[in-house]
């Protein structure tokens, strides 16, 4: 086979690597983790001596091969950069583990602080076609003896028995009677209904203890971490880590009436308890769905409940997932000429073009439907944890920022700088992103053979 006859992507692959710069810019690479959408940069760092104003190092993207740096993107989905969301998912599970067992400044003693893992669902909108199992095996969806129909003539029943990965999974059984336009409302406040139920909690235990919620402060304080995930019939639900502290947070232990059954009563109280208004007063309150699961959390697998590692490994699953799970896309729509295009299920074509058409109402318009119509109407950030409850993602990032740096100068032979002599200026400029013509080969091989020495080094140490 001759070059000539290669496919077009492997061609323009080897020519990039046949450029003078190539050596540099894979060396750069490798330094993102083999990121697939990295940010360009021009611009300069240099660092002089705080007292004496001299110039101690200067570096200048003008200087550089390519005449750029590149940097990672950071985005957290998995669909738009497996590398960064990488990233992000081993990120969240240390802030995950670290509240439930300690470290990373967190105290171990925190392990043995009442917690449970708690999961808010949407209500329901509308019947929809669901995976069912008993005892491993797949039952009927919707079974019914005498097979009714709907009053569009569809039958409200359904006796296949779908796989997980079934295409049927989360379509209603009858568009038409699915009440679509609550279910974007009710995504598009889901936030909000998040926020009132932190609020309500401490005043529901306060209530079950029979003390002032200025009273309870003074003994408790109630730590979360949470990550919304899509369900597939498109609607978010919440998982959330919710821990009992001391008054000064996880290094203080709570009350010994702080249980986990208290805990528990508490969440499912302040959940039935709260409520958004329908905008415009056009229907029933947005609300918790029936289905509330609280589960104790225990370091050990043999108690009853769930054990902290799998907590800590499934919120950081999900951490990396957005709507694209729903069977959307994960980019803004700017056009509704574009939905009839898109590669999304009927289900998720009409949730967006309620999006769409809601947003053009007065009631609505408030909300910014149309910005988050890709979303399904979700516009809540899909990680959040209290202050107290464990590390920042910002201090793990800037630890592993510092780590690279100070392996970079080893590398180089470079002293280290005093921080209280030196100062470091920078000024940057954005120069593009992406990968140029032949250049995500390569960064995909960076990516897998980074991702293979990490999953070889984790065997070893093991």
């Amino acid at each position: 086979m001759t070059p000539l006859d290669l496919p077009d992507d492997m061609r323009a692959a080897l020519q990039r690597a046949s450029m003078p710069d190539f050596s540099r810019w894979l060396r750069m690479v490798y330094a993102t983790g083999g990121c697939a959408q990295p940010v360009r940069l021009h611009g300069e760092r240099v660092t002089v001596d705080a007292g004496t104003g001299e110039v101690l190092d200067i570096y200048r993207t003008a200087d550089e091969p390519t005449g750029f740096l590149l940097t990672a993107c950071g985005n957290r989905r998995a669909s738009r950069c497996p590398a960064c969301s990488a990233t992000y998912r081993d990120d969240t599970y240390h802030l995950i583990i670290s509240g439930l067992r300690g470290g990373k400044g967190v105290p171990e003693e925190v392990s043995a602080h009442p917690r449970v893992f708690a999961t808010f669902t949407a209500p329901s909108f509308g019947s929809v076609h669901a995976h069912r199992e008993r005892d491993g095996k797949t039952q009927p969806c919707r079974p019914r003896r005498d097979q009714p129909l709907c009053r569009h003539g569809r039958p409200e029943g359904c006796g296949l028995r779908h796989e997980r990965d079934d295409a049927h999974v989360g379509q209603p059984l009858c568009a038409d009677c699915y009440d679509y336009r609550s279910a974007v409302l009710w995504n598009a406040h889901a936030g909000e209904l998040w926020r009132r139920f932190t609020q309500a909690l401490p005043a529901a235990l306060a209530r079950l203890v029979g003390m002032r919620r200025a009273a309870l402060r003074r003994l408790l304080r109630i730590s979360y971490a949470k990550v919304a995930e899509y369900q597939s019939r498109g609607l978010v639900h919440f998982h959330a880590v919710i821990r009992l502290d001391g008054p000064d947070g996880p290094a203080d232990r709570p009350p010994p009436w702080a249980t986990v059954a208290l805990l528990d009563h508490a969440i499912r109280d302040a959940a039935r308890s709260v409520a958004v208004p329908m905008p415009g007063g056009s229907g029933a309150d947005l609300m918790w769905g029936d289905q509330l699961d609280v589960r104790p959390v225990y370091v050990s697998t043999e108690l009853d409940g769930v054990s902290d590692q799998r907590v800590a490994a499934y919120v950081a699953k999900y951490a990396t997932k957005g709507a694209e799970s729903a069977g959307t896309v994960d980019r803004p729509i700017k056009n509704a000429s574009d939905i009839e295009l898109l590669p999304v299920t009927d289900h998720a074509r009409r949730m967006i073009y309620i999006c769409f058409a809601l947003s053009r109402l007065p009631q609505y318009r408030e909300i910014p439907l149309r910005q988050w119509a890709h979303m399904l109407g979700y516009r809540g950030h899909f990680s959040t944890k209290s202050r107290h409850y464990s590390i920042r993602l910002g201090d793990l990032r800037r630890t592993r920022a510092e780590y690279r740096a100070e392996q970079a100068r080893l590398l180089l032979g470079l002293p280290a700088p005093d921080p209280d002599k030196a100062l470091t200026l920078a000024e940057w400029s954005y120069a593009g992103s992406g990968h140029r013509h032949g250049e995500a080969f390569w960064a995909e091989v960076a990516r897998n053979r980074i991702v293979t020495a990490r999953r070889i080094a984790r065997q070893r140490s093991d």
